[in-house]
């Protein structure tokens, strides 16, 4: 019986872990063929230990550079060309929350991020020699800025993800993204449910992952975290897995402030602004002092003669994020994963999970402002800062938000799309549920991702595989016969030697498919001339996987293919020219060929994001992370990828070592027994 709120509309054999009578007494770190740490630690502290000598030994010179950038002193590490970073974690005060989180926090995850920093500053004490000399000035690392490192990820940039009012030194134009299913009993053909897991982002810089394995004497965890971050975020043990995506939730609004001489108006009365000032210090040149105003609504970070406009940002107040993702790590069942998911210590993101004891579940996280009027949009700009109608203080309670447990469907799916298209036929009704709280859309991603669980209902592992690497354009169902009419009609040769390519395509991002770069440059040529007005029928909800479709314009579309081939042609030599011959995968030194493409618009399950190189080629930038596949039968099934490779310490094999999979569309076996780690054993630690 599915259980919701809102209103109801319709491999690799692994054994469980080692029970505490037998856990290790001594904490050790095995390093498998692939750089991943394996770590078996007596309990929790020894375990966030050995985490923290593992990264360093893996991103040490990264995390470093990561860790002063929280810290907001960057200038003074590196000068003045990171003053823009500076100002903006010193204007939204994270080093100084981050010190009074740490305060906040339970007495064992202060321990826990203690032992965190400590590991690190082990690693780099004993090896100094693998620490470049330009970040060494940021050791020791403190606890307080791995939460300070945190906090700027998940509470702003993620959060701030699309605000375009900000100025460029604090928006956030990176694609963030994701992919996961869970699959039912019902649906799955083994009976077990099936877990897909898939974040994408990019391929650089803090936006890393680090895939890594813990066994203390009450978890079995595998899993991935934001390089500097000290827990697995994404993962599995034996009894439940989970993935995050990126969701719609408004956690973070820009309001404008009408100025009163050097204070501001508020319910018809002026205010004066709270300033703080911050010296910011700069190597090689003066310090520059930072004054932030502080309003009622958050800190002023862009003003002129008449107003100002200041942030405002859920979560601030809660320091307990690590905490909760721990408790998920180690929950022995759904009912206990649920537990810590109710806690809503997460600002952000969507959570769906699956497990042995034969459930399913979805909800869409984070921390909603409880606003008192308004549909999304009406939030999406800058809003008056000068009435307290639109100042929110409380947030929306676990019950308040979607969630849902086993639904009649017997899957769920989210492609970031709002909470709504979680399965097909619907379980929300939208309606039910505050009008700011998420927007009405399905883009062509997750539609492909919904309409490939309903075209198979009993899917196998090998299967959930497959769906996974899938790279089908699902764009082309709703526009290609419009076109083919259109090209038919027009009686041009240059566009009917275009639409016999396209004719023989198989309609896939693969390295040997001849028609995706010329069908994603006619959409992008297509897309410009018609000023994003691309089809004849809108999208609707009560039609989310069949709509948009049909071509608004086709004799525009027949003119822009007409000049996308002529383009393809000069650049490339031949209108079918293989997707893997110009889109790439270079990293780390390596440089194999491409599949997979933008998930919007092209509809296309295996994200990758490429960019322009200097030969004329595309390289990725960003797009699959890590990922992985999950059967939780008794015992757990799970491959999985970090596709850069699972270091970037200058040197090190493991930087770019798993492109090649990625290119190959290969998992790795996730090792998870003593036996099969031990096998495949590179290196030993053992921490004390």
């Amino acid at each position: 019986m599915a259980r919701m709120t809102g209103l109801l509309l319709g491999a690799t054999v692994l054994t469980a872990c080692r029970p505490a009578a037998t856990a290790p007494k001594e904490t050790e770190i095995l390093w498998d063929t692939w750089g991943i740490p394996h770590i078996y630690a007596p309990d929790a502290e020894q375990a966030f230990k050995a985490f923290g000598y593992a990264q360093a030994a893996s991103h040490g010179n990264l995390v470093l550079k990561l860790y002063g950038e929280a810290r907001g002193r960057a200038a003074e590490y590196w000068g003045a060309a990171n003053l823009p970073s500076d100002r903006f974690v010193r204007t939204m005060g994270i080093p100084a929350r981050a010190a009074s989180w740490y305060q906040g926090l339970t007495p064992a995850m202060r321990a826990n991020l203690d032992a965190f920093a400590a590991g690190f500053n082990a690693y780099a004490a004993g090896h100094s020699d693998q620490i470049v000399d330009s970040v060494e000035v940021v050791l020791p690392v403190t606890p307080q800025d791995v939460l300070a490192h945190g906090q700027k990820i998940v509470n702003f940039l993620f959060m701030l993800f699309g605000q375009a009012e900000l100025p460029e030194t604090m928006r956030n134009d990176v694609r963030p993204g994701s992919n996961v299913w869970a699959i039912g009993p019902k649906r799955s053909a083994s009976g077990n449910p099936l877990l897909i897991g898939n974040p994408h982002l990019p391929w650089n810089d803090l936006y890393l992952f680090y895939e890594a394995h813990i066994v203390t004497p009450d978890r079995n965890l595998y899993g991935t975290g934001l390089v500097g971050m000290p827990t697995i975020a994404i993962g599995f043990n034996d009894h439940v897995g989970w993935s995050h995506t990126v969701n719609t939730q408004d956690g973070a609004d820009v309001f404008r402030l009408v100025k009163d001489g050097d204070g501001y108006r508020f319910d018809g009365a002026r205010r004066e602004f709270v300033t703080r000032f911050e010296v910011l210090t700069v190597k090689g040149a003066a310090p520059e002092s930072l004054a932030v105003k502080e309003s009622v609504h958050g800190p002023v970070f862009s003003e002129d003669r008449t107003s100002a406009l200041a942030l405002r940002v859920t979560g601030l107040d809660d320091p307990n994020a690590l905490e909760q993702w721990w408790e998920m790590g180690g929950a022995t069942g759904m009912a206990q994963f649920e537990s810590a998911v109710r806690r809503l210590h997460i600002p952000f993101f969507n959570i769906m999970a699956a497990s042995t004891d034969g459930h399913i579940y979805y909800f869409f996280g984070g921390k909603t402002p409880r606003r008192q009027s308004g549909d999304f949009a009406a939030w999406t700009g800058p809003v008056r800062g000068d009435t307290s109608a639109t100042l929110w203080t409380e947030t929306l309670r676990y019950d308040e938000l979607p969630h849902v447990m086993d639904p009649a469907t017997g899957w769920l799916q989210n492609a970031n799309d709002p909470p709504w298209t979680a399965t097909w036929p619907l379980v929300f009704d939208p309606d039910s549920f505050p009008s700011y709280l998420a927007p009405r859309q399905m883009a062509f991603r997750p539609q492909r991702s919904a309409l490939m669980q309903l075209a198979d209902s009993s899917v196998t592992f090998e299967e959930a595989l497959a769906a996974k690497h899938d790279s089908y354009m699902a764009l082309t169902d709703r526009i290609l016969p419009d076109l083919a009419a259109a090209v038919a009609a027009s009686n041009d040769p240059d566009a009917k030697a275009a639409m016999a390519v396209f004719d023989q395509w198989d309609r896939r991002a693969n390295p040997e498919s001849r028609g995706a770069v010329l069908f994603t440059d006619f959409v992008s040529q297509y897309w410009r001339d018609t000023k994003g007005k691309l089809y004849a029928r809108a999208w609707q909800l009560d039609s989310a996987v069949t709509t948009p479709s049909g071509l608004a314009n086709p004799k525009a579309a027949v003119k822009a293919l007409v000049t996308a081939g002529r383009e393809v042609t000069k650049k490339f030599g031949a209108l079918d020219v293989p997707w893997g011959e110009v889109a790439r995968l270079r990293y780390g030194g390596k440089d194999f060929p491409g599949n997979g493409a933008s998930g919007d618009p092209f509809g296309v399950f295996r994200v990758a994001y490429y960019r322009e190189d200097g030969d004329g080629k595309r390289a990725m930038e960003a797009g699959d992370s890590y990922y992985q596949v999950v059967e939780f039968g008794k015992p757990v099934r799970a491959k999985v990828l970090t596709s850069y490779g699972n270091s970037t310490q200058p040197g090190s094999k493991h930087f770019g070592d798993q492109v090649e999979l990625f290119s190959k569309q290969v998992m790795r076996d996730a090792w998870r027994t003593r036996a099969e780690v031990e096998a495949n054993l590179q290196a030993r630690d053992t921490i004390p």
